[in-house]
């Protein structure tokens, strides 16, 4: 699998509501990501809603035998374009199914739950053992490959994995925020793969000495700095950096290219760009073999 893949949700229309203003040039750019080598693709249901999905089944599909989709259930949108927890276990099955027919596909190659922990404050009345076990009788019925989990704490991984094998987690971690790294150190160490999303920090990156000088020694922009510098974070870690724009695409894509450039001091003077407290919790990946592992699904 490559390592960076793409997040589908700036495809959707203003404040991820709707189709985008030229939904053509959203199709031509998932079909640019395949040709430049993408093979991991995240989205939800809840993008649109279901217009994300739509737009990569009609751009890709039949889908190459090596992209795989993550699709994520259990949020909505409320009125407003408010995000909602939707995790009752008969939405979460009617959204799995929904998003077979948005995709235009028979099976799931990854179903997210997303859960509501660090939703805006939202909490779930539904236990975690009736909605991810919808999942799990999904799976069982041949619709779903693998299973994943977003917006997970380590004590609600630990809880999913005594129900199923979980293949991925997808939670918040860059330069900036840190707060996902005992989750990250529980993926790394069975082996589950690690997705994180806002990997630039929805734009807060500032022009940092750290990220400045690495830049400009290797031609690259600081946000590719950002990206590289998680790749060599840890090698269960896959990106999914979102744009609809070509050029971005590309740009996103030398991450990997760069990551292998970046020496260890400037690995470690990234790594402590982030508050004293929570950069004593991390620790950079000081070997520049790791990148060259190729992070995979685990299967379930």
């Amino acid at each position: 699998m490559n390592r960076v893949g793409y997040g589908a949700m700036q495809l959707a229309g203003p404040n991820v509501l709707g189709l985008p203003e030229d939904p053509g040039s959203a199709r031509r750019v998932l079909r640019l990501a395949v040709e430049l080598g993408v093979t991991f693709f995240d989205t939800a249901n809840a993008y649109g809603p279901r217009t994300v999905n739509q737009l990569i089944g009609e751009a890709l599909r039949p889908f190459p035998e090596d992209v795989i989709i993550g699709n994520k259930v259990g949020a909505g949108r409320g009125p407003g374009g408010s995000w909602i927890v939707t995790d009752h276990p008969d939405t979460i099955r009617q959204q799995v199914h929904e998003s077979l027919t948005d995709l235009g596909t028979d099976v799931s190659d990854l179903t997210y739950l997303r859960l509501s922990g660090d939703y805006g404050g939202l909490e779930s009345d539904v236990p975690l053992e009736e909605s991810l076990g919808v999942l799990v009788e999904l799976r069982d019925q041949g619709l779903i490959r693998r299973i994943g989990l977003s917006g997970a704490s380590p004590e609600m991984l630990a809880r999913a994995q005594k129900l199923t094998p979980i293949a991925a987690v997808q939670n918040r971690f860059n330069l900036l925020d840190r707060s996902g790294v005992q989750v990250l150190a529980d993926c790394e160490a069975q082996d589950i793969m690690f997705v994180p999303y806002y990997p630039l920090a929805s734009g807060q990156l500032t022009d940092h000495a750290a990220l400045t000088a690495p830049a400009q020694r290797l031609g690259a922009t600081p946000a590719q700095i950002a990206l590289a510098w998680l790749l060599r974070r840890s090698p269960a870690i896959v990106l999914i950096p979102g744009t609809a724009d070509p050029a971005h695409l590309r740009a996103n894509l030398t991450a990997a290219d760069i990551a292998a450039d970046l020496t260890d001091a400037e690995v470690t003077q990234l790594t402590a760009i982030a508050d004293e407290s929570q950069a004593a919790l991390d620790r950079p990946d000081q070997s520049t073999l790791t990148i060259l592992r190729t992070a995979t699904l685990g299967t379930s």
